[in-house]
């Protein structure tokens, strides 16, 4: 088994070391000053450590044997979104997160976004690259994202929520949709999502008051401080404006490391999770960030091409489910702090803070890692 580690794709590994770089300078940086988190660089390295293990682990680990044992591992992912909603800690106004022994905390929706990428291949692997038809296919495949998506809306976790519906669109697309059903469905969702904006303006205060009341209100703050900047409170643009505004003081070449103004003065919430960016953009400039995106941009490449050279439809599958989701919240979490996507709770992947985001983005990766390593006959279950 070990011996498959000399296939192991180098640049990907090389890519990792450097967001382990990356992620303990920033996160350090933005924590540093922070009057009540302070988060050591040993910690972040431990964090990296246990990621890097599980990444190997999961590359040495055959990824078919989870395509089929699909259904239990859905099965434990659903049981884990209820559990949570009724056993969960509740952080910043969401219950999504089980408390752990030593002050840790494990998100299942994180965990739930993986299993969701290897059940719409086992799905999808069943029709052996046809053209998806809408009763066999569709409906199944996108039944076993709704249950998911409502149980995580509900927490309310937002974010994790529409990231399922872009795995699920993005693994759609290279599972052989009919282009006829893509046609359909963008008509369909421009003229909903005009219908709602129009409802959306219209019954503002009424749909306000009502989601105030299941706690839910301020989904709507932070649509409308996409929509309607301008009419929203200095509380409700406060992150995004001086994001906005430390990102643009950065320049081209930045503050300097450990000098950024607004990180260091704590302007910017959740600087070392969220908001990691800034602090990029603050300390390092536009070259600094224009890096961190090459970066990313080579890590999605390589990914892209496991993709290409796998021998089996299944391997294709994963890893297009792992790029769509890397590729969102890489552009989400970018795009909400220089103001051209709404705001959310999605990190931005290797690099903010954070252990389950951490771990499951290091898993996700092996998985990707594993179709490389294994392309040879199919594996016994037991």
């Amino acid at each position: 088994m070990l011996a498959k580690l000399k296939n192991i794709d180098i640049p990907i590994v090389v890519i990792l070391f450097a967001f382990m770089v990356i992620s303990t300078m920033t996160v350090y940086s933005a924590s540093v000053d922070h009057p009540s988190i302070v988060i050591s660089i040993s910690k972040i390295l431990i964090l990296y450590a246990v990621g890097l293990l599980a990444f190997l682990a999961c590359s040495l680990f055959d990824y078919r044997v989870l395509i089929r044992i699909a259904p239990v591992l859905y099965g434990i992912g659903i049981v884990s979104l209820v559990a949570v909603y009724f056993f969960g800690k509740k952080i910043h106004g969401a219950r999504g997160w089980f408390e752990l022994p030593g002050g840790l905390t494990f998100q299942p929706a994180e965990l739930v976004k993986l299993i969701l990428i290897i059940c719409v291949t086992a799905l999808l692997a069943k029709r052996g690259g046809e053209l998806l038809q809408i009763k066999n296919d569709l409906i199944p495949v996108c039944a076993a994202v709704l249950l998911p998506f409502i149980l995580v809306l509900i927490q309310p976790d937002l974010g994790n929520a529409i990231i399922f519906v872009i795995i699920l669109l993005g693994m759609l697309w290279i599972g052989n949709i009919k282009y006829t059903h893509v046609l359909l469905s963008v008509v369909i969702f421009a003229g909903l999502g005009f219908l709602l904006l129009t409802l959306y303006k219209t019954f503002h205060t009424s749909l306000y008051d009502a989601l105030k009341g299941f706690g839910f209100s301020h989904w709507m703050d932070r649509i409308d401080t996409y929509l309607y900047p301008q009419d929203v409170t200095e509380d409700d643009s406060y992150q995004v404006k001086n994001a906005i505004r430390a990102i643009g003081s950065g320049g081209l070449e930045g503050e300097g490391y450990l000098k950024g103004t607004s990180v260091h003065s704590n302007f910017i919430p959740f600087a070392y999770s969220d908001s990691i960016f800034v602090v990029v953009g603050e300390e390092f400039g536009f070259r600094g960030s224009a890096v961190l995106l090459l970066i990313y941009f080579l890590l999605i490449y390589r990914m892209i091409l496991i993709s290409i050279q796998s021998t089996q439809l299944s391997g294709a599958y994963i890893v297009v489910g792992v790029v769509s989701m890397f590729v969102f919240q890489i552009f989400e979490n970018v795009g909400m702090m220089i103001g051209i996507m709404p705001l959310t709770g999605i990190t931005l992947p290797f690099v903010s803070y954070g252990g389950t985001s951490l771990l499951i983005n290091m898993l996700s990766l092996g998985l990707v890692m594993s179709v490389k390593l294994h392309q040879d006959r199919e594996p016994e279950l037991f």
